[in-house]
């Protein structure tokens, strides 16, 4: 009965996040330490791992088709790869089964839980027709510029936090990275924008 229950939970949160576009961590992470009662440092690798198989496909897929904007992507990297490295050191080290980490790791996905519903919140009102056309008109003028962010900085920095708040989390890459893509980047197109994320 109670593999039944994971089942049906994964299925929902598929639905969920098929129908919205919600990421799955900020789904599915909460699920498994609330409902089931997962330890926080075990819901959060399951989704990771999860996670970096689903995407795969996803990311195959839009390199394939020449979505990818490699430079964004190495750009983001440069921030997100050594922070999350810094993130698992420390976890390690602090010990990612101790009541202190896994109250680190429970208050830190809330705060992600709130930045992601308010990213979600930003891109329902950005996103609302008039500024659609604007927005749309806006890329077309500077396409060659597109892969260009509002400074060199800002990908490596918000791609450091974003790697920080996915290690202890498992969420953010989703609703915050598309999120933070689209302030940084503003004239890239949608499409690559979330092929980046």
């Amino acid at each position: 009965m109670h593999d039944f229950m994971f089942i049906f939970a994964g299925f929902a949160v598929g639905l969920i996040v098929g129908l919205t576009g919600v990421g799955g961590g900020s789904l599915m992470t909460p699920v498994l330490i609330f409902f089931f009662g997962v330890k926080p440092h075990l819901a959060i690798g399951t989704d990771l791992l999860f996670a970096a198989f689903t995407k795969l496909g996803g990311t195959a897929s839009m390199a394939r088709q020449r979505l990818v904007p490699w430079r964004v992507v190495g750009l983001l990297c440069a921030g997100s790869i050594p922070a999350a490295l810094s993130a698992l050191w420390l976890l390690h080290r602090m010990g990612p089964g101790t009541e202190r980490v896994q109250q680190i790791m429970t208050t830190t996905l809330g705060a992600a839980l709130l930045l992601t519903a308010a990213a979600t919140l930003y891109k329902v009102l950005a996103f609302s027709p008039k500024h659609q056309a604007i927005e749309l008109a806006a890329r077309k003028a500077n396409a060659a510029n597109a892969a260009e962010p509002r400074h060199w900085s800002l990908p490596v920095l918000l791609g450091a936090v974003i790697g920080t708040l996915v290690t202890f989390t498992s969420v953010g890459a989703g609703a915050i990275g598309v999120t933070v893509l689209l302030l940084v980047f503003p004239h890239l197109p949608l499409p690559r924008i979330i092929a980046a994320d």
